[in-house]
C-alpha cells in the first residue's frame, strides 16, 4: 500500500477526484478558540481536509469538532512526530506566508532539506510540502521535481501574498489568484512531462471565482486561508466552505456531463 492510498477513504476519493477542498487556519494560529471555530466551519461546511498549526493538542481538538483529516504544517520537522501520534493524517513543510512580513524567506535548498529530514524521521507518513512563490516560476517546478524525487507525495503551490490587484470585482479576485495559479500550471506540467502522477494543491489567494481555474490548470484541489479564518463568525465562514465546495462540486458535475 502507498503512503497515498494509506489516506482516510474520503480524502483519497477527493484528490483522485480532483475536488480537494483544504481549510487553512494557519502555521502560526495556536488559539485554540479560532482553530476551533475553524474546524468547526471546515467540517459543516463541508471542506475534505483541515491544515492547522503543528501543536498535538490542536490536532485532537480538530479532528474531534470537524470530524475530518487533519494535516499539520510546520518548518520544524521534529515536531511532526507527536503531531501525527495525535492523529494528523498528514503533515506539511509549509505554508510559508507567515513568514514574507518579517523578511523571512525560504531556498529551494532549505525546503529539500526540510522535506529530507521530515522523510526520515517519518517515512510512512503522507507528505505535502508548499512551493515558495518567490522563487521564479522555472525554479518552482524544478523544486518540485526535486521535492518527488526526495519523496515528497505532494505539491502545494502559494502566491497570495505577493499579489496586490488593482481592479475591483471579480477582475481583483483573478488578480488575487494569478501567482498562485501560474505556479500550478508551471508544475503541473512540468510533473506530467516527467511522467509523474503526483497530486498538486493550489493554495493563497483563491475565491470562489478562481477555484474553478486552480483545476482547469492542473491541481487536484485547493487549499483556502484568509478568505476563510479573517472572518468573524462560524456562520460566515460555513457559508465561504460551503460557497467553495459548491464551486467545486460543480466542476465535478460539468465532468460527468462531458462523460
Amino acid at each position: 500500500m502507498t503512503r497515498l492510498q494509506a489516506l482516510p477513504v474520503s480524502l483519497l476519493k477527493s484528490i483522485q477526484n480532483r475536488s480537494l477542498l483544504k481549510v487553512i487556519s494557519g502555521l502560526s494560529n495556536f488559539n485554540p478558540e479560532s482553530v476551533s471555530l475553524i474546524a468547526k466551519a471546515a467540517g459543516h461546511g463541508g471542506a475534505d481536509l483541515l491544515d492547522i498549526a503543528c501543536e498535538p493538542k490542536l490536532v485532537e481538538l480538530a479532528a474531534e469538532v470537524s470530524n475530518i483529516p487533519v494535516c499539520v504544517s510546520s518548518v520544524e520537522p521534529r515536531l511532526f512526530p507527536n503531531a501525527v501520534k495525535a492523529g494528523a493524517s498528514m503533515i506539511e513543510i509549509g505554508n510559508f506566508d507567515s513568514f514574507y512580513p518579517d523578511g523571512r524567506f525560504f531556498s529551494a535548498d532549505e525546503v529539500l532539506s526540510l522535506a529530507t529530514e521530515s522523510r526520515r524521521l517519518l517515512p510512512e507518513v503522507f507528505l505535502s510540502v508548499t512551493v515558495p512563490h518567490v522563487l521564479p516560476l522555472d525554479s518552482q517546478a524544478q523544486l518540485a521535481l526535486d521535492l518527488v524525487d526526495r519523496g515528497v507525495d505532494l505539491i502545494q503551490t502559494e502566491g497570495g501574498t505577493s499579489s496586490h490587484p488593482i481592479s475591483p470585482g471579480t477582475l481583483g479576485l483573478i488578480e488575487k489568484a494569478s501567482p498562485t495559479l501560474a505556479a500550478t500550471a508551471a508544475i503541473t506540467s512540468a510533473l506530467k512531462e516527467s511522467n509523474l502522477d503526483v497530486p498538486v494543491i493550489c493554495a493563497s489567494g483563491l475565491s470562489e471565482v478562481t477555484v474553478p481555474m486552480a483545476i482547469a490548470v492542473g491541481a487536484n484541489g485547493v487549499g483556502i486561508g484568509s478568505a476563510i479564518n479573517k472572518l468573524s463568525t462560524e456562520l460566515a465562514m460555513i457559508a465561504t466552505v460551503k460557497g467553495l465546495r459548491q464551486a467545486l462540486n460543480s466542476l465535478k458535475l460539468v465532468s460527468t456531463i462531458n462523460q
